[in-house]
């Protein structure tokens, strides 16, 4: 057999035309199916969206859309909550990536857009969402930022009675008194009235008819006459005790020189009156009525010697309050410096709590009451080229 031959016999095996013929109808049906596809894309019947997906999260940017458009607030109560969200959201953001949470506080300080601030918080969230601390958390912050019910109540309990409101015009009336103790003995006007409400709260109990004649309805301070005397309290063996202190150059009281003749008797003035008679001229000057002066000016008195004592000790408490008022209620015996010393003094009852003298003084140093006229001492700080704080 030629070689044409054997040639054209292969063609016509059907080992040829087998493969042959799928190869052409494949590459016919192949052909003919993309023309389709492109005649159709060209006509707009299919587009390349047909073939992407909704993203699972699409309800939550939904939310946020209306979120923001149309329930967003933006009168300035509004603004103000949300810029205290926004920066809380931000703090609690920083525990967990401080790197995310400092990149919105500078597009918040930079912008001043609360909700810029709050849609970055809430693109964080979205991916928070898996974090089941994280969210706890949250909730638990946004918990904390819904409004609660104004009570106009104070934390510390023994000021929401009606002694203590009584109590704080009583006070008011007496600050010229406090103010020139406190510019003479140079003890800051807030801490002599520490003392004193730590007194005065004390016979709000133990003298309920003090308080029915006096606080009450005059909104003037119990003058005790008994043992302790003044509105402060101070004890006749304690006053003649700061008397001496202020006289003897080897006491370890000892104010200097400047402070030797302030409780000096003036011949001139008569402290005598129907409650105080036969009393000594120290009881008789504490014991006044109406002008308070020397039970402030003896209790101030008392509180800078206790001090000059600690610190010549070695043990300065200028900044413990609380101790300085519990060593004025038991007295000159019982300071002792030392290194811890303890709050305490006379304990009493308020409603159903029990209390310590040196508790309520330092209860009533730190809350801020009445520091509109009884202001804080301010601390002796150079602010001058101090850095701007920082968050983070």
């Amino acid at each position: 057999m030629s070689f044409k031959s054997r040639i054209r016999n292969f063609f016509c095996s059907k080992w040829f035309r087998i493969p042959y013929h799928i190869l052409l109808y494949g590459f016919a049906i192949l052909g003919a199916g993309l023309l389709c596809t492109w005649v159709l894309f060209q006509s707009g019947i299919l587009s390349s969206n047909d073939f992407g997906m909704a993203d699972p999260n699409n309800r939550y940017f939904q939310e946020m859309d209306k979120k923001y458009n149309q329930g967003f607030k933006t009168d300035s109560v509004s603004v103000d909550k949300h810029r205290y969200e926004a920066l809380n959201r931000i703090v609690l953001l920083n525990r967990y990536y401080p790197l995310n949470a400092n990149y919105i506080l500078k597009a918040w300080t930079e912008s001043k857009d609360e909700k810029l601030a709050l849609k970055m918080l809430d693109a964080v969230d979205l991916r928070m969402q898996v974090n089941e601390q994280y969210q706890a958390d949250l909730t638990m912050m946004k918990k904390n930022l819904l409004p609660r019910q104004n009570t106009n109540l104070s934390v510390f309990e023994w000021m929401n009675i009606a002694e203590w409101m009584a109590f704080k015009e009583a006070v008011k009336k007496d600050k010229y008194y406090i103010d020139s103790a406190a510019k003479v003995s140079g003890v800051e006007p807030r801490l002599i009235v520490a003392c004193l409400v730590g007194e005065q709260i004390r016979l709000f109990n133990s003298k309920r008819e003090s308080y029915k004649k006096y606080i009450g309805p005059l909104k003037i301070l119990v003058v005790e006459n008994n043992f302790s005397y003044g509105v402060t309290g101070v004890k006749e063996s304690t006053a003649q005790r700061i008397e001496q202190n202020l006289k003897d150059k080897n006491s370890k009281f000892y104010l200097g020189v400047e402070y030797e003749h302030l409780l000096d008797y003036d011949s001139t003035q008569n402290f005598d009156a129907a409650v105080n008679e036969g009393m000594s001229p120290t009881v008789k000057r504490l014991v006044q009525m109406k002008n308070h002066y020397y039970s402030y000016l003896y209790t101030a008195l008392f509180v800078k010697q206790i001090k000059m004592q600690w610190e010549r000790s070695g043990f300065p408490i200028q900044d413990r309050p609380e101790i300085l008022a519990s060593l004025f209620n038991l007295g000159f015996n019982k300071s002792k410096p030392k290194a811890e010393p303890e709050v305490g003094g006379s304990s009493f009852e308020v409603g159903n709590t029990v209390y310590t003298f040196g508790a309520v003084a330092f209860e009533f140093y730190y809350s801020g009451e009445l520091q509109d006229i009884f202001p804080y001492k301010r601390a002796r700080f150079d602010y001058k080229n101090f850095p701007e704080p920082k968050l983070f």
